[in-house]
């Protein structure tokens, strides 16, 4: 049987990690090297979205128009109100997604094997919030699509939580992941769409708030990479409470963009950036 109650404390957990992987393939259903061509796990662009233009400089993110003594002048709103609801998401999506995001990184690092039922299934140690979690990935197609369960476990605190599920299609091009909150509160939390075309060299993901009666629920913010010039790269951030979008356009080159939002700057017009991040005319 694949599924081992193997805990090991941090000062054995180098020592023994190939042996737990051994383990791992040993059960009578388990083939390891064997099997259909081995699947591969959606790249972590599906999973985890990129803030890092806007986040190089947390100060500058946390400069809010309407606040200029605090870092930036009045020179730099357009691009510091952009960066303030990015951050806003950020912030969120790192407390929330710490353990889960840990995981699904952690899985590149390790081989699978595969049982006869038809599964792929990756076994590992990760640490979160500095404590060791046991992952276990199945992937298993189903038709036309993969479908992928990711159970986390931890000693002395929970086992085989299902914290969350997947679906790609066989070419890796799109797909989708629901993850629940956690295991004191398995609500489901957020749905995370995605598509890519590798040689098109262009991808877009988002999230989408599904937590039942909250208030945000349906809130979401999306990330995409184009193939536009000279702005390349885009967020569209819904606030579902105060029915308002939040369009936000920049260049991943020259870090030169614009941003939009009807409730803040009281208008339906672009509000641009140069590439030094200043206020600038919009073309």
């Amino acid at each position: 049987m694949l599924r081992r109650r193997l805990w090991i404390s941090t000062l054995t957990l180098l020592a023994f990690t190939g042996w737990l992987l051994t383990l791992a393939g040993c059960g009578s259903d388990d083939v390891a090297g064997t099997g259909p061509e081995q699947l591969e796990i959606p790249p972590v662009s599906t999973f985890v979205m990129d803030f890092g233009d806007f986040m190089e400089s947390t100060t500058l993110a946390q400069t809010h128009a309407g606040t200029p003594e605090v870092g930036l002048g009045s020179a730099k709103q357009n691009w510091s109100y952009a960066a303030l609801n990015v951050l806003v998401w950020n912030t969120v999506l790192t407390v929330g997604l710490a353990v889960p995001a840990a995981s699904f990184i952690a899985a590149f690092g390790h081989e699978p094997v595969f049982r006869t039922d038809g599964t792929w299934i990756w076994l590992y140690n990760f640490y979160a919030n500095d404590l060791i979690h046991l992952a276990e990935l199945h992937g298993r197609v189903d038709g036309d699509e993969v479908l992928w369960t990711m159970y986390i476990s931890r000693e002395g605190d929970f086992t085989d939580f299902i914290w969350y599920t997947g679906v790609s299609d066989l070419d890796g091009t799109e797909g989708t992941w629901t993850l629940n909150k956690d295991p004191g509160d398995p609500t489901p939390m957020l749905d995370i769409t995605w598509h890519r075309d590798p040689q098109a060299g262009t991808a877009d993901i988002t999230y989408t708030n599904i937590i039942p009666d909250d208030p945000e629920n349906g809130g979401y913010i999306s990330y995409g990479i184009t193939n536009e010039t000279p702005l390349d790269a885009f967020y569209d951030i819904y606030k579902k409470s105060a029915d308002n979008h939040t369009h936000i356009e920049w260049s991943r080159t020259t870090k030169e963009g614009r941003v939009k939002d009807p409730n803040h700057f009281g208008d339906s017009d672009w509000h641009c950036w140069d590439g030094e991040l200043e206020d600038d005319d919009c073309p």
